[in-house]
């Protein structure tokens, strides 16, 4: 109950955003590849962010 209004640290939601982009990246890898690649590339972007976080 008292975890139910817990903020989310800064390192899950780069998680969460990393997770959502590699799903909408395998959704257009078959049907348009160009946007695919961009979201790889942003979602490569939060991984370094990351990786600084740790």
């Amino acid at each position: 109950m008292f975890g139910l209004f817990k903020k989310k640290s800064e390192k899950e939601v780069l998680q969460e955003k990393y997770q959502k982009l590699m799903k909408e990246a395998h959704a257009l890898s078959t049907t348009n590849r160009k946007q695919s690649d961009e979201k790889v590339f942003e979602a490569e972007e939060i991984m370094k962010q990351l990786e600084r976080l740790d």
